[in-house]
């Protein structure tokens, strides 16, 4: 198993961060990592996700959500084939850190046999993930 954890702390109120994260319509307008989301916001509900790291080519996945607690935690589970062979668990948790700031977890812990060979790729994930939390900053600051 490996586990990419990045975090950022914004100046806006959770409320604030979990409407522009959830806004999937508005993604493509400020997210350099995740282009794109489809699909209904709730548990055990398929999302249609595309990804795009830094430098890498993009890959569209269609995780199934595990979390969607309002203000707190959005948590999805995707699989590159079959279960077993390379499963990602993707989250982002908001903690509220008081004085109209918040804290944005973001992070994926990657299972399956195919896990030890994708180290490059992993990195790329990792930069991709923090360029995303510096656009959520950005984009919820600015509003």
């Amino acid at each position: 198993m490996q586990h990419i954890e990045t975090e950022i702390l914004i100046n806006a109120q959770p409320e604030k961060v979990w409407a522009v994260l959830t806004d999937f319509e508005k993604h493509p307008t400020w997210n350099p990592f995740i282009k794109s989301i489809e699909g209904e916001k709730s548990v055990g509900k398929q999302l249609k996700v595309f990804i795009q790291p830094p430098n890498g080519g993009g890959m569209t996945f269609k995780p199934v959500v595990l979390t969607y607690d309002v203000n707190k935690e959005f948590r999805w589970k995707g699989k590159l084939g079959i279960s077993g062979i390379f499963d990602g668990e993707h989250y982002f948790q908001l903690i509220d850190m008081g004085e109209n700031t918040t804290k944005f977890i973001h992070g994926e812990k990657f299972s399956g046999i195919l896990v030890s060979l994708m180290g490059g790729a992993l990195n790329k994930t990792k930069e991709g993930f923090q360029l995303m939390n510096e656009a959520l900053k950005r984009e919820c600051e600015r509003m």
